[in-house]
Formats: C-alpha cells, structure tokens, sequence
C-alpha cells in the first residue's frame, strides 16, 4: 500500500507567541517550531497501516527551508520517504491545497492522511481541499480507522455520538487525538533520518485570493467584582448576571 502523508512545521504550543513587527504573523524570534500536532496521530497511523498492509509511507511538506525540520521528524519516526514542495510563500489555505493536490496526482497513492488541523491557524481546511481538488472521498476529525484492501471504515465523533462511513480507496482522512498514540522517535531513527535524501521540489507560485491583512491581541478582559458574601450577595450576583453579563 502506498501511502502519502501531508504534514506541517508550526510554533510550539507551549511557546509565548507575540505579534510580528509586519502584523500580519507571529514574531519567529526566539520560537522553537515542531511537527504539527495533530500530523503526528496521521504519521503514526500510516505507520501503523504500512506495518498491517506492507508498502511504503512517503511525507510531503509545503514551505520554505523551514518546512524540512517537520519532515525530518517524520523520518525519525519511522516514513520511507520524503518530498519538499518549496515555495517562498505567500500562499492561501486554497493555494496550498492546489499545490500539494498537483504534487500527489497521478503518483499511485492508495491512502494519504493529514492531521485535522494546523494548531497555528486552526482552519482545518487544506485536507478536505485537497480531497476534493484529487476527486477522491475523505473523512475528517477520524479516531478510529480499519483499512482493507479496496475501502476503509473510519469513525469520528461528534457531541451526541458517533458516526461511521465506508468509503472506497483512494481516500483520505484527517486524523483525531484518540485515533493511535504517536511514537517516540528513536535515537537510531533521528540519526537515519539526518542520512536520508529529500526531494526537493520547486513549486510555481500561485496567486493566493485570500491574505492575512492583521493580526491583533484579544481584548484584555475587565477586573472581577466582589458583591458581597454569603447569602447575602446571591440576590446582586444574579441581578448582575442578568443586567451587566447577560448571561441569564
């Protein structure tokens, strides 16, 4: 089975972001950028899939020079190969998926996965995007999976439920936390993957029809209140809630 994994070089999310002097991103000063989060759970089921079905994983990343460190540690842990679509950047959620869809076409894939977001912009869009742009099914926000030799069986959740699709292969899925626990890259997997040769493609620039035009902090929020204690204050809280916050 040959699989195709999209993934994605974001800040840290335990790092303090600040806004750029461009406002338009973040400030990359002092940031340490990491494998985007929810692309792990999607490396780790190909993995998983390649080990049950044999075949080959192969993880494609857009970006600038940047974009290599998210494909290295998809190498640690443990993918085949890997392909970096260069581009300066500049590009929409659209744009992207129009380049990653041209890339994949046509390759021979039988299964691609992508986390079901970037936790940098949180659109989750640029999967089902591409999907659409290769006419094949997807299923989104998956947390359990059963792949067989034509379809796949997918689960995702929702508020009151579950819902299951089958679909027929080639398709995609983006990937749940729940769906598998990614692994530890090894120490013999960082060293391999240092070694390893990645394709480097040069992508024509497309022009994007969606900008980030500003970036700006949210509202500080107003101090708390003290009405009272005890009993007492129950009466003032609630007339507050309804007056002030509108909440009841």
């Amino acid at each position: 089975m040959k699989i195709a994994v999209l993934v994605k070089l974001v800040p840290d999310t335990e790092a303090s972001l600040k806004i750029g002097e461009d406002r338009r991103y973040i400030s990359k000063e002092d940031i340490n950028f990491v494998l985007n989060p929810f692309d792990e759970y999607a490396v780790e089921e190909a993995l998983l899939q390649k080990a049950k079905h044999g075949g080959s994983v192969t993880v494609i990343s857009l970006g600038g020079d940047e974009a290599v460190k998210a494909l290295r540690n998809s190498l640690a842990m443990g993918a085949d190969d890997a392909v970096h679509l260069k581009t300066p950047g500049g590009l929409d959620m659209l744009g992207v998926a129009r380049t990653l869809a041209a890339a994949l076409k046509d390759k021979g894939y039988d299964l691609f996965f992508a986390g079901k977001q970037a936790v940098d912009d949180d659109c989750g869009a640029v999967g089902p995007m591409v999907a659409t742009l290769l006419d094949i099914p997807h299923v989104s926000v998956v947390t359990k999976l059963e792949v067989e030799t034509d379809k796949l069986i997918a689960e995702r959740e929702f508020e009151t439920g579950t819902e299951v699709y089958e679909v027929p292969l080639p398709a995609l899925i983006t990937t749940q936390k729940g769906l598998n626990e990614p692994r530890y890259a090894s120490l013999k997997g960082i060293m391999m993957a240092k070694k390893k040769t990645i394709e480097e493609v040069d992508v024509e620039q497309i022009t994007a029809k969606a900008e980030t035009v500003g970036l700006a902090y949210p509202p500080m929020r107003p101090p708390g209140k003290i009405v009272g204690e005890g009993a007492e204050a129950v009466p003032e809280l609630i007339r507050l809630l309804k007056e002030e916050a509108k909440v009841l």
